[in-house]
């Protein structure tokens, strides 16, 4: 797959995801939103989504902030302050996935607050600008440690529900 079909098929399983799991969804039309890609709704409770599709078990997000005067936490503290207080991303990863034998791709939800918070973490501490699905340091400053995704992050009706009592309660 190459960006672009990365991109769309991320977005649709997204919404497929959330639509089976109870929520109305609507999808943009024309040029892309900054901060989401749906917004979806269940009774009263509104989330907006950014969508992140990758195929090679990462996820750039806070790259464009980093730069020779700016930390790899600075620059996540400037990514999460970017998002509203209602967003949550969804990080859907096609890297191993076999579509022959049925198998469909992982998709994470976090806020950007978790998400900042484990860029912070990564490298054993020292940040990073990208989200690792797993990744064991063989070198430098992290050698001997894994950076991975927390498992509560995985696409659920619990991991949902979590959300929603955070971010529509506020």
């Amino acid at each position: 797959m190459n960006k672009h079909q990365v991109s769309v098929a991320a977005e649709s399983l997204t919404a497929t995801l959330f639509a089976w799991t109870g929520f109305d969804v609507s999808v943009q039309y024309g040029a892309n939103q900054p901060e989401y890609d749906l917004v979806v709704v269940r009774g009263d409770n509104l989330i907006k989504v950014s969508v992140k599709g990758s195929k090679d078990g990462k996820w750039g997000l806070t790259q464009s902030y980093k730069n020779e005067t700016t930390s790899y936490h600075e620059a996540a503290d400037i990514w999460v302050s970017k998002h509203g207080n209602k967003t949550v991303l969804s990080l859907v990863q096609f890297e191993d996935v076999n579509l022959e034998l049925g198998e469909l791709p992982r998709v994470y939800l976090a806020t950007p607050y978790e998400i900042g918070e484990y860029l912070k973490r990564s490298k054993n501490g020292t940040g990073d600008t990208r989200v690792k699905e797993e990744h064991f340091w063989t070198s430098g400053m992290a050698v001997g440690t894994t950076d991975k995704i927390p498992d509560e992050w995985k696409f659920s009706r619990n991991r949902i529900e979590e959300l929603i009592n955070s971010l529509c309660n506020l």
